[in-house]
């Protein structure tokens, strides 16, 4: 049961506010900002995704710079309560066409439209976009492209060249396009978030593949839809390798632990042939979520190692080494690691010539951060040279003779990171078939398929 309802901006502006039952007091979006925003407490620097302040419970989450947030003064349970936030998220999308800030503010009487038919009385209703077409009239105000945020859902596939145009990602499902007629088209995309531990000589301790095929829909008259993945794929470890250096996205063996499949999803021809037949929802779904732990080459490899330099001195070598295709553009490639609370001060050195490369030092919470803007496998101008080694060098200055193993003190050292058109696990969707025939029916060759960094850690 949720009392209210509430959407934030990144400086703390209340951009839409509903309120349930009128049990909990109306001041809670700026109760909850304030204490985000100076949230000092367990020792965190960071509010936890769920707390209580004088006896109101507030969930929240972040989508692309937006916080979503739910207040309630039961005993509800929080995946409950983060999923509902979530999925509230991708029905505004999916109605907007983008969502961001703008798009709120120009659309707010049709976003209170969809949450009275959401939540009634602070209990969901639905959060299906198909059935609340029945229910909602308003027609969206679409944002054009060139207003989207940086933070938007565009921001993956806007790297390089040929891409997918603008309006692939941010175009509502009940919009029109100019000439009055609905398009009609279909999006699919492969996601994948790698989890993989290293040891400090860079062996892999651990490695985990959590992806995702996304549908997006704008088809009319509910056609039924085949969609094709690799025909030697395999549901079950077998014991089976896939470690596999020579495609990223073309054809293998490809071994998932386990999967699980949207309720539109009929299975009868899966075994015989790896194709799913479904009458696809407006909006954008999971058809497929699956596991993967099986071995695999990870896109990106590093080496971290930590030692005493002098009795108030230390040195960190820090080595990442890109291991991708040569045609793969990886984007927002960021790497931190947690130093020793008694760190005073670090210097640093990069190799010779790195461009597009920044260092720092954060001495509030005692951390270290290496930023790449951008990384290519073969050789452009500035940027960095694939399958090559790039390093850097951070000397360390102590406040206190060190008295115990700094390496325990330290780490572990993390990576995040965006690969478009890049997926480990060498799952791939090798057709999608329209069984029903229209002219209207726009088909685009392209499925988009991107990896990010879940965890992505090396031990020192």
């Amino acid at each position: 049961m949720i009392s209210q309802f509430f959407v934030l901006s990144q400086r703390g502006d209340n951009i839409v506010f509903r309120d349930y039952r009128g049990e909990v007091q109306r001041a809670t979006a700026e109760i909850f900002f304030r204490k985000v925003k100076f949230w000092k407490e367990d020792g965190q620097e960071e509010a936890p995704p769920v707390f209580n302040v004088d006896g109101v419970n507030y969930f929240h989450v972040k989508v692309v710079g937006l916080m979503f947030v739910a207040t309630t003064r039961v005993n509800l349970s929080p995946s409950f309560v983060f999923e509902l936030l979530q999925r509230i998220a991708r029905v505004i999308k999916d109605y907007l066409g983008v969502l961001n800030e703008d798009s709120l503010r120009r659309n707010f009487v049709l976003v209170y439209e969809l949450l009275d038919e959401v939540i009634d009385f602070g209990y969901v209703q639905t959060t299906s976009t198909e059935v609340l077409k029945s229910y909602v009239f308003n027609e969206p105000i679409v944002v054009d492209a060139a207003h989207l945020s940086p933070l938007g859902p565009a921001a993956l596939f806007m790297q390089g060249t040929k891409r997918i145009p603008g309006t692939a990602v941010t175009k509502s499902v009940v919009a029109n396009d100019p000439t009055g007629r609905r398009r009609e088209e279909i999006f699919v995309d492969i996601i994948e978030k790698i989890s993989i531990t290293f040891s400090s000589s860079g062996y892999i301790l651990t490695s985990e593949i959590d992806g995702t095929i996304q549908m997006k829909s704008y088809l009319t008259g509910n056609p039924e839809i085949r969609l094709a993945l690799n025909d030697d794929l395999s549901i079950g470890r077998g014991g089976q390798s896939v470690y596999d250096y020579r495609s990223s996205i073309g054809s293998g063996v490809v071994i998932l632990d386990d999967c699980n499949f949207h309720e539109s999803v009929r299975l009868d021809s899966f075994e015989a042939d790896k194709t799913l037949a479904l009458v696809p929802p407006d909006g954008e779904f999971p058809v497929m979520n699956y596991r993967m732990t099986q071995e695999f080459k990870p896109p990106f490899r590093i080496n971290a190692l930590i030692e005493e330099a002098g009795i108030l001195k230390a040195e960190v070598i820090l080595k990442v080494y890109a291991e991708f295709p040569s045609s793969i553009t990886a984007n927002t490639i960021s790497l931190q690691m947690p130093l020793p609370k008694y760190t005073m001060r670090a210097s640093f050195e990069l190799e010779p010539g790195a461009v597009g490369q920044t260092t720092d030092f954060k001495e509030a919470n005692k951390r270290l951060e290496w930023n790449l803007k951008k990384a290519i496998i073969s050789y452009h101008g500035f940027y960095i040279v694939g399958g090559c080694e790039h390093t850097l060098r951070a000397r360390l200055t102590f406040s206190q003779e060190t008295h115990g193993n700094i390496t325990k003190e330290s780490g572990p050292v993390s990576l995040t990171f965006t690969i478009p058109m890049y997926n480990a696990s060498k799952l791939q969707v090798k057709y999608l078939q329209i069984t029903k025939k229209s002219g209207s029916y726009n088909p685009y060759r392209w499925v988009r398929y991107v990896t990010l960094s879940n965890s992505y850690v090396a031990r020192l």
